[in-house]
């Protein structure tokens, strides 16, 4: 692990440098630090590092259960906020270092290869996650494990879903309940095309959420089991075709304003009614409570339409692996705070009432605890879990390697513009060429 992460060290010391300092404290001060437990007497210090704030206040949640049920081992968590990549990139100084690391941290999907070459300086967490695996979507664990090895706890399954603006489809004369495939979300956008404003969808030419989903959904990816380059197979070169044509041919989508759906454009054109339908995973929800308020009442959430029939109705994307470091003095602690907070029913729950995502633990979505009346429910409908229950065995296993954040660089910056934006490639054409580059890294 070491010969690794020199190497990869030495393609990062521009943004280590900007970062300033060293392992020792995330290179700088944090953005956000939270201590909490702090009023319990003789509580145990742990440290968490994570590079988004949402996260911390599930654990504010999770240490004053902990506490009330476990007095004889209290937590006190010193939570510590960071930029994305000034976290990561000193988690992993810390740990080749052998010092500085917390007890426990929030590692990115697509970084969380580069924490698993070599020697693996993270806690195995078999003896508290197989217990319970056969609650959970494994497929969520998987991505997170080597060797046998499981690693990381998701805060979600990040169930990729379609969100259908009722009023626009109804205007157009289409009953969403009857797109049941692709051909029949084309059709059905047609019917919105001539008979209202609003676009079908829309697609990223900057991120790939409409991408990576779609491929996932077919059960290809960018690399597969032994982690070979199948970016261009042909399967993904009819899927990107498929995206063209929503735009180009079909007529029936348009690249999203501000090139992905998490720009302040895009949220501006959503909120008034811009798009009669958007696929994201189902942690957008809350993207729609926070900037979207005027559709409120208006989106119902519903399974992705068929590739064939049989064919899975969606995949799962995004997702944030929390670990324990091997640098940790109270490690079993540590695991077992941590199985609190993400396996256990009461912890599982937390993750939708607190953060509004679908918890990996499925055997909770059909319980009363997460059918109580929330802002979710309030906002889009109330059988959403129904919903995921009827799709969670449709869910494939995606890939995960040490290239991936390079092969996610390509479809952002090249392969979206060049067939969407420019259209100077075709999609075999822009494809083929991002898979070789990802080839030459790995030479």
């Amino acid at each position: 692990m070491k010969k690794f992460l020199f190497s990869m060290f030495a393609t990062t010391a521009l943004i280590l440098t900007a970062c300033g300092g060293s392992g020792e404290d995330a290179g700088g001060e944090a953005e956000e630090s939270v201590v909490i437990g702090d009023d319990v007497e003789g509580a145990t210090e742990l440290t968490f590092w994570n590079f988004n704030e949402l996260h911390t206040s599930l654990f504010e949640d999770s240490v004053a259960r902990w506490n009330e049920e476990n007095p004889d081992r209290a937590i006190k968590l010193v939570a510590e906020t960071y930029p994305y990549d000034q976290m990561h990139n000193n988690l992993l100084l810390s740990l080749q270092s052998g010092s500085g690391a917390p007890d426990i941290a929030d590692i990115e999907i697509s970084q969380f290869a580069n924490y698993l070459q070599g020697e693996v300086q993270l806690e195995p967490l078999n003896d508290v996650v197989e217990p319970v695996l056969d609650d959970m979507v494994k497929s969520r664990f998987d991505i997170y494990s080597k060797d046998g090895q499981y690693y990381g706890m998701d805060y979600h399954v990040g169930a990729t879903v379609m969100f259908y603006n009722t009023e626009i489809m109804e205007q157009a004369g289409v009953d969403i309940d009857t797109i049941k495939t692709w051909d029949d979300y084309v059709e059905a956008g047609k019917k919105v095309i001539e008979n209202t404003d609003a676009k079908m969808t829309t697609v990223e030419s900057d991120e790939h959420f409409t991408f990576w989903p779609l491929i996932s959904q077919r059960e290809s990816d960018y690399f597969d089991a032994e982690g070979n380059v199948i970016l261009d197979n042909e399967v993904n070169i009819e899927t990107l075709q498929f995206i063209s044509d929503l735009v180009h041919e079909h007529e029936i989508a348009e690249i999203a304003p501000g090139g992905f759906h998490h720009a302040e454009e895009y949220y501006g054109y959503m909120n008034e009614g811009g798009a009669a339908s958007l696929m994201m995973p189902m942690w957008y929800m809350g993207r729609f409570l926070d900037y979207m308020p005027d559709l409120e009442g208006k989106m119902q959430i519903r399974p992705l339409p068929m590739w064939e029939e049989g064919g899975n109705r969606s995949a799962g994307m995004g997702g944030t692996g929390t670990v324990v470091t091997n640098q940790s003095e109270n490690a079993e602690l540590a695991k077992d705070f941590l199985a609190f907070t993400k396996l256990t029913e009461e912890g599982n729950v937390a993750l939708w009432q607190v953060l509004g995502f679908d918890p990996p633990r499925y055997d909770v979505w059909d319980s009363e605890a997460m059918r109580e009346d929330n802002k979710y429910f309030d906002y889009f409908h109330d059988d959403i879990f129904d919903i995921l229950l009827d799709i969670r065995d449709e869910i494939a296993e995606i890939h995960i390697t040490d290239q991936t954040a390079n092969a996610q660089q390509e479809i952002h910056s090249t392969v979206m513009h060049s067939v969407l934006r420019d259209r100077s490639k075709t999609p075999e054409e822009a494809l083929t060429d991002a898979a070789n580059a990802v080839r030459s890294r790995m030479e």
